[in-house]
């Protein structure tokens, strides 16, 4: 049972925000985005993490609140990992009851994953309003947990209504950080490379066989006499022999094992060849760049074939399974992309005209509209307007 809520908010005075956003980075980083944004409005923003590396580097330039309580996540499958994964989620819950009470927020936004599991819990037993973030069309095991006593799922694809009925949604869009979402709304500049231009995104788990495809089909089209020019992000592991792999074939390219330059590579590309990880398929949209999407095939409830036939029926994006992609298709698909200029201009219209855009700006307000217990429904000045 829930314990007695606190008095609400001044209608419009600052909110005290707990963001739980833990884990992974694809958790941490959108929900950084949306913390820096509800601290410029004013809100004391604090940071609940899950004691991962990845997060005190994403948190460097953070200057507001910090708590830590370690957990560890679900395995898939059975095993003695199992129970530990499982204590560790109940002692977090305890701590994070214990620490929330003491400093009662007046609203928990929580980014999903298994970081979020304990201050969820506590935020529900002390009776504080709980907004999920789902990343993916398909709702991961945290969000399909907690989704029916929250006050709020707000969403990155339209498609997650259909995998969370009865509940309330609002898409927001996914949120990306700021100085992607700045670069994003900057015109195209005239100095960009006039050769046609391909970005592929490598480099993390499962990419393997995106670089060595991608490399041998850019070959096969530079034989041919196809001018094109390459940027690789090929994983630290693989930069070596991709570089080697370009200069063997004559392409003009820049191979990175990793870059935290994305805005530059996105800006300068026609057509990307990535995976369809939630934060991917959003900056692809901020920027309004082509992409043909390779869902990396072991994602958890196939997830990223999810949000890639998401893409593509919205004209955004081309999809096609990894079990499907040879070097001598993917030659053939960026020729014809190259001869149909025409093709890639609708695609990036089409990414261009989604209203889920701004995504942390659209979080954020959410956020505020429950804090502040607004009357009306959530997602009436949310989501239905288009982005500036």
């Amino acid at each position: 049972m829930d314990e007695t809520p606190h008095s609400a908010p001044a209608a419009a005075g600052p909110l005290r925000i707990a963001l739980a956003c833990g884990g992974t980075g694809g958790h941490i980083f959108p929900g950084l985005a949306t913390a820096e944004v509800l601290s410029r409005q004013g809100h004391p923003v604090t940071l609940w993490l899950a004691g991962k590396d990845i997060e005190q580097t994403a948190i460097n330039d953070w200057s507001g609140e910090v708590i830590t309580v370690p957990a560890m996540g679900l395995p898939h499958g059975f095993s003695l990992r199992t129970f530990q994964a499982v204590w560790s989620l109940v002692q977090a819950a305890g701590v994070c009851r214990r620490r929330m009470r003491a400093a009662r927020p007046d609203v928990l936004l929580a980014m999903g994953s298994y970081g979020s599991v304990g201050p969820v819990s506590a935020a529900l037993r002390l009776g504080v309003p709980v907004i999920l973030h789902e990343a993916n069309v398909v709702p991961g095991r945290t969000i399909r947990l907690f989704a029916r006593r929250a006050r709020a799922v707000a969403a990155s694809f339209e498609e997650t209504r259909f995998h969370l009925r009865h509940i309330p949604v609002v898409v927001t869009g996914m949120p990306i950080r700021k100085e992607l979402e700045a670069a994003s709304r900057i015109a195209p500049s005239t100095a960009r490379s006039a050769t046609f231009t391909i970005m592929v995104l490598g480099g993390s788990r499962g990419a393997h066989r995106l670089n060595e495809v991608a490399l041998e089909a850019i070959g096969r089209l530079s034989a041919r006499g196809v001018a094109v020019r390459v940027l690789h992000v090929a994983g630290r592991d693989a930069e070596a022999a991709v570089r080697a792999g370009y200069v063997r074939a004559g392409v003009p390219h820049e191979v990175v094992g990793f870059t935290a330059d994305m805005a530059r590579l996105y800006a300068d590309t026609d057509l990307a060849i990535c995976r369809a990880g939630a934060s991917t398929c959003a900056e692809l949209l901020a920027f309004g760049l082509p992409a043909l999407l390779v869902p990396y095939p072991y994602a958890a409830a196939d997830h990223q074939r999810a949000n890639a036939l998401a893409l593509s029926k919205i004209g955004a994006a081309d999809y096609v399974a990894e079990r499907d992609l040879t070097s001598t298709w993917l030659a053939d698909y960026l020729d014809a992309c190259i001869r149909a200029p025409e093709r890639l201009a609708r695609m990036r219209a089409a990414s261009r005209a989604q209203p889920t855009r701004q995504g942390a700006e659209k979080l954020a307000e959410l956020v505020a509209h429950v804090g502040w217990k607004k009357p009306g429904p959530l997602g009436e000045s949310v989501a239905e307007r288009s982005p500036a």
